[in-house]
């Protein structure tokens, strides 16, 4: 069948339009936008990948393959430490990099590790970074959303491989002193030698972490069974964080851990199926004021869904704790699942009506764990 040019050229040129961010922000990160609509770039390498990340102009930026960054700036031979938490060294525990002097008084190791994985890529303002299908990987470095940085969107990619082997090996996203409007979705991160995502201790305002995998299998533990301990560290100034349909799985702890300085953090928890995690799934600073909403969520296979004692957590699970939520938010909360898993504790109310406006549709968590799974991390939009 013979195409004329014009009809090739159109063809082409809606592919083009239709590149770039999948749906719309929502919850405590609605109205973000990302690079909007310039028009989209595919890097070809990680010299290009960098320059549009950290360049000060709006960016779509398609990532159609793997960036490989380790080996980009060398290795690093130096003395770390054995925390008392590698109790099986060299049989899959967890070094340490000398990270912010965090090995100051424990026994001293030598560690090699990669470079590139110690320093994010410092993201810029009004930036899209969207993988295509399962193509857009990111290897050996993380993204740092930072210093004002605002409006930013990052999407179906996947980062994996920052030195696993150690804790301070690197940080998957960073978000520290942002200016609000970051919504993570469809992202999957994986063998990560400490956080998986970090926001802290400045204050970035309005995040949502939407449809993520945090995958938490590890040959590198720093408890001993496979599967990561440093998972999700929310400790912002401030911050207001919608967190919604998304899989953390093979965990030990922090997943999440909630604190931060002044005001603290208020994380919405949503619709999230948590799987296997042999030490504790929440646990929150309530010294740092840390504050939960937890709601509608999975718990399987958790041995603490929070962590002993603490307390500045609203999570129902029966009709009548749930309809705390109603004149607060508007809606009566969902309640929470557990399934093969420790006691799910906190009835305090007092900070509800902070997530007031948020404009979260909570679905019953009977539907959770299927929908998560179908739907959560990359490949998926």
């Amino acid at each position: 069948m013979y195409l004329s040019q014009s009809l090739i050229l159109s063809f082409f040129a809606s592919q083009v339009a239709a590149a770039g961010v999948v749906g719309e922000a929502f919850g405590f990160a609605k109205g973000t936008t990302g690079g909007g609509s310039a028009e989209p770039v595919y890097p070809n390498d990680i010299k290009e990948l960098t320059g549009y990340l950290t360049d000060n102009e709006p960016r779509v930026i398609i990532l159609q393959k793997e960036f490989n960054y380790i080996g980009s700036e060398g290795e690093v031979t130096e003395d770390g430490c054995r925390p008392a938490s590698n109790t099986c060294p060299g049989n899959g525990g967890q070094d340490a990099i000398n990270g912010a002097n965090w090995c100051n008084g424990q026994p001293t190791v030598s560690v090699t590790y990669d470079k590139a994985g110690t320093s994010a890529i410092n993201v810029g303002s009004n930036k899209s970074i969207v993988g295509e299908g399962t193509s857009g990987v990111i290897r050996g470095k993380g993204l740092r959303i930072a210093n004002g940085a605002k409006n930013v969107i990052i999407q179906n990619v996947h980062i994996t491989e920052l030195n696993p082997q150690y804790i301070w090996g690197g940080d998957a996203i960073t978000i520290v002193g942002a200016g609000g409007q970051i919504w993570i979705d469809h992202v999957k991160t994986s063998l990560i030698g400490r956080q998986h995502i970090v926001s802290g201790y400045a204050p970035s305002n309005g995040i949502t972490i939407s449809n993520t995998e945090i995958d938490g299998n590890t040959s590198w533990s720093a408890s001993c069974d496979n599967r990561h301990y440093w998972a999700l560290l929310l400790i912002g100034q401030g911050d207001k964080i919608t967190f919604q349909n998304n899989y953390v799985h093979h965990t030990s702890g922090r997943s999440p851990k909630v604190g931060g300085t002044g005001e603290g953090t208020l994380l919405h928890a949503v619709n999230n199926y948590f799987y296997d995690n042999s030490g504790h799934a929440f646990s929150i600073a309530a010294e740092e004021n840390g504050r939960v909403i937890a709601e509608g969520n999975v718990f399987e296979k958790v041995k603490k869904p929070i962590e002993d004692g603490d307390s500045k957590m609203f999570a129902p699970q029966d009709a009548q704790t749930a309809a705390a939520c109603e004149s607060p938010l508007g809606y009566k909360c969902e309640v929470n699942v557990l399934s093969g898993s420790g006691t799910l504790t906190g009835s305090e109310t007092s900070f509800l009506g902070d997530a007031k406006g948020e404009g979260v549709t909570p679905v019953p968590a009977s539907e959770v764990a299927a929908s998560v799974k179908a739907n959560a991390g990359v490949g998926k939009l």
